[in-house]
């Protein structure tokens, strides 16, 4: 018996690995392919219409005309961005960052009713996806024959339909790198540079660019741009709540889960509705099994509920198996009258009022917004002189903007100091969409105000219209 204080040791021994060359450990496991299934249901119809949407928008918005122009341009050359009749500058860069907090607050509020509602049907990511499996299916065939194929040696059928499948990919990627940069460059105009040749190299690049990243994210990508490369997917489990809509799988009802004959009675054989047939997995676009419980990589698109409640009507079973619920109404065998009600509860609410008013706070000020944008720049080679006359004559720079898409004139006046009048031109024109920079010369009497600095306001007014803006500058009055 040893001595309880003596230490312990305990012997190392260099491990030693048999079949070293022949079995090598891998450090990481390769991502498998995930080949989802076609499905047919409610769910699968909404999603297709939310893809056919989406894309008409995307695809039809910079083709539409409005008046002489294109009715949604960002031109970044002249800095003018039209959308419909508006006309919009650099200065409305508020109304982008009010576009953007009401965006971010829309996905919060229908985050916290029904989950990832926007993943799994108006995501980009989702909608491209969805059009390229499409494509793949109607070329390779459905999920065992796609897997048969990618399986089989090399051949002639494996050849050709691999390179038309790539190429149709290729060429919906490229149409959607062109739209894309149409709504920078008059797409017309686009096309027209392009079949001459005479693209731009920054419109080349980001035709390419964008096609690239649509073909890579679309086409290979997929699930692993849900899983690993979108953020929305790690925060969401702050968004959620017992009382979100979710795609749940009861296993109260389904397990035990097990095969069976259509004929034959589950209670007598010990199981629940669940007939493991895999078709939820199978149909899944992020490859996850849903009756394992939520997980991060699930986009909500209900794929897996279209397919189960196929397999419930032809076990003459109830459907909801796998259904939109909450955890609460889950837990509680809530009725749908009772879950919608908790649906509607502060935190919703408050949202939903928030948004509301960012949004008739953003539309009311673009209704009443002045069509005119004026910027005072004194000029610093000469900031106050003496002219003929008598007086003293300080020079402005102004830039006035014209908002809207017909021809304006525009009066100028100043006030501010007594005796103060304007020596320059009163009126000016301004061309439609443009930004003119006028001269503007104040002068006073010579010894009517004290030396140094003195606040001073200039009027631009819309001669038909009423347009006005009033821009403080100083007048200069030398020692």
């Amino acid at each position: 018996m040893s001595s309880p204080d003596a230490s312990k040791v305990i012997p190392i021994v260099p491990a030693t690995m048999e079949n070293h060359d022949d079995n090598p450990i891998a450090l990481y496991a390769a991502a498998k392919k995930v080949y989802p299934r076609s499905v047919q249901g409610v769910f699968a119809r909404w999603r297709w219409a939310m893809v056919f949407l989406t894309q008409l928008v995307f695809y039809g918005l910079p083709w539409l005309e409005w008046g002489q122009r294109q009715a949604v341009l960002f031109d970044l050359n002249t800095r003018r961005f039209y959308i419909f009749g508006l006309v919009l500058y650099p200065q409305d860069f508020i109304y982008l960052t009010g576009l953007l907090v009401i965006s971010a607050l829309s996905l919060f509020l229908f985050t916290a009713v029904a989950g990832r509602l926007w993943c799994g049907y108006t995501c980009p990511q989702t909608v491209y996806s969805e059009i390229f499996m499409w494509v793949e299916r109607k070329i390779e065939g459905d999920r065992t024959l796609r897997m048969r194929l990618d399986e089989s040696p090399a051949s002639l059928e494996k050849l050709v339909k691999k390179t038309f499948k790539h190429v149709v990919w290729i060429s919906i990627a490229l149409w959607t790198g062109y739209t894309f940069v149409g709504y920078f460059t008059p797409i017309r105009e686009l096309g027209m540079a392009f079949l001459q040749t005479q693209m731009g190299s920054w419109e080349v690049f980001w035709v390419l660019f964008y096609g690239f990243a649509t073909y890579g994210n679309a086409g290979f990508m997929r699930e692993q741009v849900c899983k690993y490369m979108c953020p929305y997917a790690r925060f969401q489990s702050a968004m959620f709540d017992r009382d979100t809509l979710i795609v749940t799988y009861d296993p109260a009802r389904g397990e035990p889960r097990g095969s069976r004959s259509r004929k034959a009675d589950p209670k007598a054989l010990g199981l629940g509705a669940c007939v493991d047939c895999g078709l939820c997995v199978q149909v899944c676009p992020t490859g996850i099994d849903i009756r394992k419980g939520l997980q991060y990589e699930c986009i909500s698109c209900a794929a897996c509920i279209d397919v189960c409640d196929g397999v419930m009507d032809k076990m003459n079973y109830p459907r909801g198996l796998i259904r939109q619920t909450t955890q609460n109404g889950l837990d509680g065998q809530w009725t749908q009258a009772q879950m919608w009600r908790r649906i509607f509860r502060p935190r919703v609410l408050v949202y939903s009022g928030v948004l509301l008013a960012l949004t008739v706070g953003l539309l009311t000020s673009l209704v009443v917004r002045t069509p005119l944008k004026v910027d005072v720049v004194r000029d610093r080679a000469a900031l106050s002189r003496i002219v003929a006359g008598g007086k003293l004559e300080n020079v402005y720079r102004i830039q006035i903007m014209n908002a809207t898409e017909v021809e304006q004139q525009y009066r100028l006046s100043a006030a501010g100091l007594e005796g103060l009048e304007l020596a320059s031109d009163t009126e000016v024109t301004v061309g439609p969409a443009e930004s003119r920079w006028v001269p503007v010369r104040l002068q006073i009497p010579y010894g009517s105000a004290a030396p140094g600095s003195h606040p001073v306001e200039i009027h631009i007014g819309a001669v038909q219209g009423s347009a006005h803006i009033a821009e403080k500058s100083v007048f200069i009055v030398p020692r």
